[in-house]
C-alpha cells in the first residue's frame, strides 16, 4: 500500500487495500506510474497497456482513488462524440508525493557511497552533525526545565513529540536503578539507521548531554523493535556528564582510571540494566 496512514478498506477477492500481496503491490505501482506518465488515461487504456483485465484495473484504480493517489479527471473541453465519455484519471498531489518520496533509498545509497569514499568515520561525523542541529534546538528548552533529570526528560518528550517522534515517558525501576523510560514510536531515519547504527548512537549521546546523565538505549525501531526505548537514570547512579575540552562530547568524571589517549564513549554500558525491559509508556 502506498499510504500506510490510511485505514484499510473492505473489498472482495481478499484485497483489503492494505495487506496486498507483493504482486498486487507491484501491479498497483505500475498503474500509478502509468497514470502519472500518460494521464488523463481511462481504465480501458490502462488495461491495454498493462495487459490487465477490466476487473483488475477497476480494483487497482478504486484502491488508488480511495488512498487519494489518483482522481477522476474533469475534462475542460466539450463532450467527445455520442454518449457519456469514458472516465479518465490523473495523479493527485498526494500521488505525486508518493512517487517522489523514495528518499530512504536515496539516503542509504548516498551514505554507502560516503562510507566507501571516505570511510566509516565520515558517516559517523555526518550522523553527529545531523543530530547536533536537533540538540541545539532543544538545549535552551531543557535548560529551562532545571537540573532534575525527570523534569528535563519531560521537556525532551514534549520537544520530540512536537517534531513527530511520538515520544512518551513513564517511571520505572527501584532504588538506585530508579529512572524514566523514554519511548519514541516513530523515527524519521529508521531505514537509514538499520544499516548505519551511527545515527542511533549519535542520538543517544545527544540525549545524555541534554538530560545531564548517561542514558542507556535499550531498544530501537531500526533494530526491529516496536519502539525506541531509552532508560534515563534518576536514582543517582551516574554523575552529571560534562563536555570535554577537545571535542565537546560528554564524558563521565572517571578519566583518571583511563589510559592516556583512550577514546571515551557517551553510550553507557548495557550490562547494568538488563532487567529493565523494553516497553511503551
Amino acid at each position: 500500500m502506498f499510504f500506510g496512514e490510511h485505514a484499510p478498506r473492505e473489498t472482495k477477492d481478499g484485497d483489503d487495500g492494505q495487506h496486498v500481496s507483493p504482486l498486487e503491490s507491484r501491479t498497483r505501482s505500475r498503474v500509478l506510474h502509468m497514470v502519472s506518465a500518460d494521464g488523463p488515461i481511462t481504465a480501458a487504456e490502462l488495461g491495454r497497456h498493462l495487459d490487465l483485465t477490466p476487473a483488475a484495473v477497476r480494483r487497482h484504480l478504486d484502491a488508488l482513488v480511495e488512498q487519494g493517489a489518483v482522481v477522476p479527471h474533469e475534462p475542460t473541453g466539450g463532450r467527445r462524440g455520442r454518449g457519456r465519455p469514458a472516465r479518465a484519471y490523473v495523479v493527485s498531489e498526494i500521488g505525486h508525493g508518493s512517487l517522489e518520496a523514495d528518499y530512504d533509498s536515496l539516503a542509504v545509497e548516498v551514505l554507502r557511497y560516503l562510507e566507501g569514499a571516505a570511510g566509516q568515520a565520515a558517516v559517523t561525523d555526518f550522523a553527529r552533525t545531523r543530530v547536533a542541529a536537533l540538540e541545539q534546538r532543544y538545549a535552551a528548552r531543557l535548560a529551562a526545565a532545571g537540573d532534575d533529570p525527570s523534569a528535563r526528560t519531560t521537556a525532551l518528550v514534549e520537544a520530540l513529540s512536537e517534531d513527530g517522534f511520538a515520544a512518551t515517558a513513564r517511571p520505572v525501576g527501584a532504588g538506585s536503578l530508579t529512572g524514566v523510560q523514554l519511548c519514541q514510536g516513530h523515527c524519521p531515519v529508521q531505514h537509514v539507521a538499520t544499516e548505519f547504527p551511527a545515527f542511533c548512537e549519535a542520538e543517544t549521546d545527544a540525549f545524555s548531554r541534554l538530560l545531564g546523565v548517561h542514558v542507556q538505549r535499550l531498544a530501537t525501531l531500526a533494530g526491529g523493535h516496536h519502539v525506541c526505548t531509552t532508560f534515563v537514570p534518576t536514582g543517582g547512579m551516574t554523575a552529571r556528564p560534562r563536555k570535554t575540552e577537545a571535542t565537546g562530547a560528554v564524558d563521565a568524571d572517571t578519566s583518571a582510571d583511563r589510559p592516556t589517549g583512550t577514546r571515551t564513549s557517551t553510550t553507557p554500558r548495557t550490562d547494568t540494566l538488563t532487567h529493565v525491559k523494553e516497553g511503551s509508556s
